[in-house]
């Protein structure tokens, strides 16, 4: 079998000839590109990896040269614009949960950043959360401002008058499109909280009532 180092360059200088090269979604011509040889290393490192810990799924995927070639093609196009760092961290954490061989696709997943990375908790803290804070929701101190909105897009009431097997799902759903946008690299912000006066007015007695009713009668000369 050919060195796989030299394949994945074969296939590099395929892809760079090519007129038809893919642009990855979300990348534009205008932005820099990682350095491609560390791209490269980063690849063949992971192909290493893959082949030590999914041995038998490895070689059936890529059971000869040109399948590989192939595959490392088609996975240099799509992972491209990733960071090496990101690319071999992305690795680690499919060998950790993944028990089969990930795609093209799968990698990209593990690609983005871990929920905790952000800060965000998981969606079965984050409704337990959500079920747990007080009134008003918007002056709780939430963990992440991810979970305060996908309570109220749930609506408040629904949580509360719900039980969990029924609230759960729904709250899920909302919760991890609303992290996918923070994945996105959108800012979510709790609503402004209303500052109390510096100082409270109050009523006044019906001497004073009197007494203000006749300032206004002078100056208004009435």
């Amino acid at each position: 079998m050919q060195d796989s180092n030299k394949l994945l360059e074969q296939a590099n200088r395929q892809l760079a000839s090519s007129p038809n090269t893919p642009t990855a979604a979300g990348q534009t011509n205008s932005e820099p590109l990682p350095d491609r040889d560390a791209v490269i290393d980063a690849l063949n490192q992971m192909f290493a990896e893959f082949e030590l810990v999914y041995h038998n799924q490895y070689n059936k995927a890529f059971s000869n040269p040109e399948k590989l070639s192939y595959a490392k093609k088609i996975w240099f196009s799509n992972l491209r614009h990733i960071s090496p760092e990101r690319i071999i961290a992305a690795t680690h954490r499919a060998i950790r949960e993944s028990e089969f061989l990930p795609t093209v696709k799968g990698i990209l997943k593990y690609c983005e950043p871990d929920l905790r990375e952000l800060g965000l908790p998981d969606s079965h803290s984050a409704y337990m959360e959500a079920c747990r804070a007080p009134q008003p929701k918007a002056e709780y101190t939430w963990s992440h401002p991810a979970v305060y909105h996908a309570g109220r897009a749930c609506d408040w009431f629904f949580l509360a008058g719900s039980t969990e097997h029924t609230a759960y799902p729904v709250f899920k759903r909302h919760y991890e499109d609303i992290c996918q946008r923070v994945i996105n690299g959108e800012t979510l912000s709790l609503p402004a909280q209303i500052a109390l006066p510096e100082t409270i007015s109050k009523p006044l007695s019906p001497d004073e009532q009197r007494q203000r009713m006749q300032q206004l009668r002078d100056e208004l000369d009435i």
